[in-house]
């Protein structure tokens, strides 16, 4: 008898998302193999096979000014999936990350009886701890990438799974950054690298780009051997950096502009300036050195400040539950404090080796098998109601 074919709706809202939902489409796939997927996405999520009904990047907008601006088309989108979603019922949602958008969509599919699962647990330990209540309505089950958020949805009787984070599970323990440096054909062997991450989103690298380039010239005067590598995640956000970079006159700048490969840059680096969010984790992961710094409008930032938990924005230091790297944030992120932040980084061997070894007590701790620990979690929801 041949096994029903089962229709899971799925969003993602950014790059970091269609990553994670990729890897959970395709476990599930092993798992259950007559299933189809439809929603939002980015080009991971299509190559396992989603049909797209808008681009990913309609949603990529961050921050509170940002989001205003392109406030009417987002509530366009989602009023659409609602519609659809209620009219050709999916056997379950899958809302990853982007909580803004999903849980307003969670909140109104549960009400029609479709289940619904959040993958990647809003920051409620940060900031807008409220939300819980709302998400005890919306969601049937929670997917928690970090082991400190479980008893906070326990506590409030949503049910949830600690899967850990799948980036732990695929990057190596142990880099191996002298092949990658010759495989990037970096010289001489000696050379100080800094790979400068200065986000996915179109508004964070136009926020960004200026104070990075010109961090880069304070390094390159003080140490002459730098070179840099600036991995861009798209065309669109490279052209933004280009223009910058010919506005401050900074073509002799010994810096390697990449398409993606943010992974293999921090590989090969001595240091990392990094715009606060995945990629902080990332950094830690491959056990490198980093400063963690971020720039939003004025407005933004003040109120994105006002709803702070914690003393931290990057997730290395969150899940260390101390300062273990520099965050240099907003007014204070100047190209001269970043600068001689990250010299005086990489140059303390000790310092390094300390961040190395913390980096592996995290990564041992984050590798849970995330993909199919999520996918296990999920299945029984395709055969029952939503609670």
């Amino acid at each position: 008898m041949t096994t029903p074919v089962k229709t899971i709706a799925i969003v993602a809202g950014e790059a970091s998302g269609d990553m994670l939902a990729s890897m959970l489409m395709q476990a599930i796939k092993q798992a259950h193999p007559a299933v189809r997927f439809i929603g939002i996405g980015g080009p991971k999520m299509q190559a396992v096979g989603m049909e797209v009904l808008f681009p990913l990047e309609k949603l990529a907008v961050r921050g509170y000014v940002e989001v205003l601006r392109h406030y009417r088309a987002i509530v366009g989108i989602r009023n659409q999936l609602r519609k659809r979603f209620i009219a050709q019922k999916p056997d379950l949602f899958i809302g990853v990350d982007a909580p803004d958008f999903n849980l307003d969509l969670e909140l109104a599919l549960k009400s029609h009886g479709i289940p619904t699962v959040h993958y990647v647990s809003p920051s409620i330990w940060a900031w807008r701890g409220e939300r819980i209540s709302k998400i005890k309505q919306a969601v049937s089950h929670m997917l928690a990438l970090f082991p400190f958020e479980a008893p906070l949805y326990e506590k409030a009787g949503v049910p949830v799974t600690y899967v850990g984070h799948p980036l732990a599970d695929f990057m190596p323990e142990q880099p191996k950054r002298a092949e990658m440096r010759e495989q990037m054909r970096i010289l001489p062997k000696a050379a100080k690298v800094f790979a400068l991450l200065p986000g996915s989103r179109q508004s964070e690298v136009r926020q960004l780009a200026e104070t990075y380039i010109e961090t880069a010239k304070l390094i390159w005067q003080q140490c002459p051997e730098a070179q840099f590598l600036v991995p861009l995640a798209t065309r669109e956000t490279r052209n933004i950096f280009e223009q910058v970079r010919w506005k401050l006159n900074a073509q002799e700048l010994p810096m390697t502009l990449l398409f993606g490969h943010a992974h293999d840059a921090m590989i090969a680096a001595d240091g990392v300036l990094v715009a606060s969010g995945t990629a902080t984790l990332e950094a830690a992961l491959l056990k490198r050195p980093m400063v963690i710094t971020y720039k939003m409008p004025a407005l933004s930032w003040w109120m994105h400040k006002r709803k702070m938990y914690q003393r931290w924005v990057g997730l290395p230091n969150i899940l260390a539950g101390r300062f273990i790297v520099p965050e240099i944030l907003q007014d204070d992120a100047t190209p001269q404090n970043l600068a001689q932040a990250l010299l005086n980084l990489v140059n303390n061997k000790a310092a390094v080796e300390e961040l190395q070894q913390t980096f592996t007590e995290m990564h041992h701790s984050l590798r849970q098998n995330t993909a199919q620990k999520a996918a296990a979690a999920i299945l029984p929801l395709l055969v029952k109601d939503a609670g």
